[in-house]
């Protein structure tokens, strides 16, 4: 359809007002945002890709760095997704999400943790991400800061600048176990932190934030936070835990939000769904939001989640079993090849392993790895300056691929 008002000629092309537009668009060259044009490449993506370009070019390619569960979602959590499918359930939902799910959430995460909580503080969302772009807006106005680990998941500064926040890294040490330090918190208070965003089991290292830490870091902000520093707790990988207990922030303060979902503990990762637990003084504006920018979560997956939180006890301790002999085969396998690990992950599927005495650049190292070795690793930078120096290795592969893989890292490091 031409522009109001255009009329084609004799030649079957347009006059007059189209063609004024056509020559005002090829007069001005479009350009996207500055915040689109400064977002930085997501280096795990990158890697995926070349590494799936050499498959295709019949390369062997072991893939040790999407975090990304392997097994298949349990059958009790897809067959009630497939009978939901089936029933018609494709249509929008409430906005915070189907009320048996919520109550499912609270009762589960009541459960767990022995922390009282409400249906009525539950949204369901669109993944964990769309949790944390929710909290996020309803948190941070522009100029407002957000501290976080360095390193730490390489989407969370992006996800503080796009909505005009500031993100503050505070570099974590391996001997700690990458914990955030109190002192550093308190020095890097000021009326503008809005957000401390803590991530425990953390991406990429694995690695526990323990009770006395929790503790300490929500004394210093009730100490030096001035009331306005929330802590939002990422606790993706909660249930994924080989040695200790991983604590939900909730244990320590009710004014946190707790972020959470389906996709790694339950392998539930395309299907797309998780959720948040808020502070009531947060439930109305991350509603308002949730309407406005996604409307609902998706329908037919809420009915998987129902069924996996009910019913899949059994297979979530078999994939959790199943990952902790694979994090003691990649630990064991990396210390004879002399990559002492100081602080040994006890959760997620990830090893932080420094490589620093073999590269000065760990991207060049891990795309020569791909291109030479055939192995698939992160690269540490893509998780902040704080990953100089390291390599993320992703454990949710088969036994035998991690020997292939452990073995291929082995003869190119001795090359």
């Amino acid at each position: 359809m031409g522009c109001p008002g255009s009329a084609l000629n004799d030649g079957g092309e347009a006059s007059g007002v189209v063609n004024q537009c056509s020559q005002r668009r090829s007069d001005v060259e479009p350009s996207p945002s500055r915040r689109a044009a400064q977002m930085p490449p997501f280096l795990v993506m990158e890697v995926l890709e070349r590494a799936a370009e050499l498959q295709r070019a019949g390369r062997s390619i072991v893939h040790l760095e999407v975090g990304e569960p392997d097994f298949d979602t349990p059958a009790v959590a897809a067959d009630a997704g497939i009978q939901a499918l089936r029933a018609g359930r494709t249509h929008y939902t409430p906005s915070m999400g189907y009320p048996e799910l919520r109550e499912a959430i609270a009762e589960w995460h009541e459960r767990q943790y022995g922390v009282p909580t409400s249906a009525e503080c539950v949204a369901v969302t669109l993944g964990s991400s769309a949790a944390m772009l929710l909290v996020l807006a309803a948190l941070i106005d522009p100029g407002d800061q957000v501290l976080l680990t360095d390193p730490c998941y390489a989407c969370y500064p992006n996800f503080v600048t796009t909505f005009g926040g500031v993100p503050v890294r505070l570099p974590v040490c391996e001997a700690d176990g990458f914990q955030f330090s109190p002192q550093a918190v308190a020095d890097a208070l000021t009326p503008r932190t809005r957000v401390l965003l803590l991530n425990s089991p953390a991406n990429p290292t694995g690695t526990l934030t323990s009770r006395e830490r929790m503790q300490e870091l929500v004394e210093v902000l009730a100490t030096h936070g001035g009331g306005r520093t929330v802590i939002v707790s990422d606790e993706i990988y909660h249930g994924l835990v080989y040695r200790g207990r991983a604590h939900t922030i909730r244990e320590f303060t009710r004014d946190a939000v707790v972020v959470n979902g389906f996709s790694k503990l339950f392998a539930m990762t395309g299907w797309r769904l998780g959720y948040v637990i808020l502070p009531p003084w947060l439930v109305r504006p991350v509603r308002t939001l949730q309407q406005n920018l996604f409307i609902s979560a998706p329908d037919f997956p809420q009915h998987a989640a129902l069924a996996a939180l009910q019913r899949a006890g059994a297979d979530v301790e078999r994939m959790r079993a199943a990952y902790d002999e694979r994090r003691k085969l990649v630990l064991v396998r990396l210390r004879e090849m002399g990559l002492g690990v100081l602080t040994e992950p006890v959760g997620a599927f990830y090893v932080f392993v420094n490589v620093a005495r073999y590269a000065d650049d760990v991207c060049r190292f891990a795309f020569d790895l791909l291109e030479q070795a055939g192995v698939a690793v992160t690269p540490g930078v893509d998780f902040g300056p704080g990953g100089a120096g390291y390599i993320r290795i992703s454990y949710a592969n088969s036994l035998e691929n991690l020997e292939e893989g452990m073995r291929r890292l082995g003869a190119f490091l001795r090359r």
